[in-house]
């Protein structure tokens, strides 16, 4: 039985490093499934340690909680997890290639619930145009929070994204946690009686628009 050597061990990569040699050099073969603002990384070792065939990417801009996740990917001994400190939008507009991502996770980020805050959000409609162009067709992607403002914010500009579709058509949400492991998060707000909302939306077919 093989192990993982130590240069497979080493999960931090350079925004830069990761757009120079390619994202199946320095992440994994395909497919790529990403993780944006990945606190401490609960879900992420839990989706690669479950999918050993998938390679993981996850972006934080918190250098703390890269620092930490580093450890952790290192202390599971997991191959298949890369892990990067850079800002999403700069990892979408200027490091990832088009079409590239299978599939993208972001739970439970900063809702900034005061209104003079709220251009801080991550998810506005020019972050899911960025976004949408290195999903793949037919890539899902799922966005979760515990805010109900924010979830208004969040159906709003989904509603409007060009190219993506609802997996919980009619609907555009659902309140039943999806088939994958709970983090430490949503334990503990779930235990204070907090109700989560999830996103789950497939992207379509590439186009023009």
């Amino acid at each position: 039985m093989s192990h993982p050597s130590e240069s497979e061990l080493t999960p931090l990569l350079g925004a830069d490093e990761l757009r120079e040699r390619g994202l199946a050099s320095s992440v994994g073969a395909p497919p790529v499934v990403l993780e944006i603002g990945f606190g401490r990384a609960d879900l992420l070792l839990q989706l690669a340690a479950a999918y050993p065939t998938r390679s993981f990417l996850g972006v934080e801009r918190s250098l703390k909680r890269v620092e930490k996740g580093t450890r952790r990917v290192i202390a599971n001994r997991l191959p298949n997890v890369k892990l990067v400190h850079a800002p999403a939008e700069y990892m979408l507009e200027r490091v990832l290639p088009e079409a590239s991502i299978a599939e993208c996770w972001i739970n439970c980020p900063d809702p900034w619930p005061k209104k003079r805050h709220h251009r801080r959000r991550l998810v506005t409609g020019e972050f899911v145009r960025r976004l949408s162009r290195v999903l793949q067709a037919d890539a899902v992607l799922h966005i979760s929070t515990d805010h109900r403002g924010y979830a208004a914010w969040i159906h709003e500009v989904l509603s409007k994204a060009v190219g993506f579709r609802s997996l919980h058509a009619p609907a555009p949400m659902s309140h039943v946690p999806p088939e994958r492991p709970e983090t430490a998060y949503e334990a503990e707000w779930i235990a204070e009686g907090r109700s989560i909302v999830y996103f789950d939306y497939q992207r379509e077919a590439h186009s023009e628009a």
